[in-house]
């Protein structure tokens, strides 16, 4: 049985990680390096940072932060934030990143999905979607939850994987920070269309909502958070606990 993955998540602006309702309502919580080397020994399986302005200021990654926290962490690393080119991979890798997650740069150009795939290997290919319900359908939006593309998350999750993306990361505007669980409906969508490896994102309030996650829908691979592991609402090992008591197998 494949072990199921709890990742938290950094979104990093100004050189501080922050954490918002909704993409909105940002606020200040931590340096992402302290960060960084605290969920190394928490046990966390992958860490993820996202840049979260880089697209929306039309700016580079903040590479000297990346640098720093990758320096800190011995469990892999994917990188997300202002991806436009397949140089941009090289770039973050070479600052010690394992996996590079693309979102707005994908939707302006596409073929950096297969481009990048086909120089780094699908596995190195995040896409990461920012979904939000607008009359009742799933759409994708881009500079961090800012602008309605008009596109279909579900064709774009099947897109997204065709063109070679190893791994989807599937945020839920609509429940990003509401901490009352997972968007099921979402997930159980996407779930149906693709075969690689799905990364939940977007609502978790407590351990019982990692539960019905994965009991709801066995084939979702991991679970992200940003707000109770950072404000230490959750313990990773606490987590992991209750989730191998409910035979959902984890590494401890």
């Amino acid at each position: 049985m494949i072990t199921k993955r709890i990742i938290p998540c950094l979104d990093v602006r100004d050189g501080r990680v922050v954490k918002g309702t909704n993409f909105i309502g940002i606020r200040d919580v931590e340096s992402p390096v302290a960060l960084a080397r605290f969920y190394n020994e928490s046990g966390a399986d992958e860490l993820v940072f996202y840049d979260i302005t880089a697209s929306f200021e039309k700016r580079a990654l903040f590479t000297d932060i990346l640098r720093e926290v990758a320096s800190e962490i011995f469990i892999p690393l994917t990188v997300g934030g202002g991806i436009n080119e397949v140089s941009d991979f090289d770039r973050v890798l070479k600052c010690g990143a394992d996996k590079v997650s693309i979102n707005s740069g994908a939707i302006k150009n596409p073929r950096l999905i297969s481009e990048a795939a086909k120089r780094y290997g699908n596995q190195c290919v995040v896409l990461s979607m920012d979904i939000k319900r607008v009359d009742g359908k799933f759409k994708i939006f881009a500079k961090g939850g800012r602008e309605n593309t008009g596109i279909d998350a579900l064709d774009w999750a099947k897109r997204g994987e065709d063109s070679g993306a190893g791994e989807l990361v599937v945020n839920s505007i609509d429940t990003d920070g509401v901490k009352n669980g997972f968007d099921i409906e979402l997930l159980e969508q996407i779930d149906k269309l693709v075969t690689i490896p799905i990364v939940a994102s977007g609502g978790a309030g407590n351990i019982e909502h990692f539960v019905k996650l994965f009991k709801t829908l066995p084939r979702v691979d991991a679970g992200l958070a940003a707000s109770i592991f950072h404000f230490k609402e959750v313990s990773i090992k606490g987590l992991k606990e209750e989730l191998r008591r409910n035979n959902i197998e984890v590494r401890l």
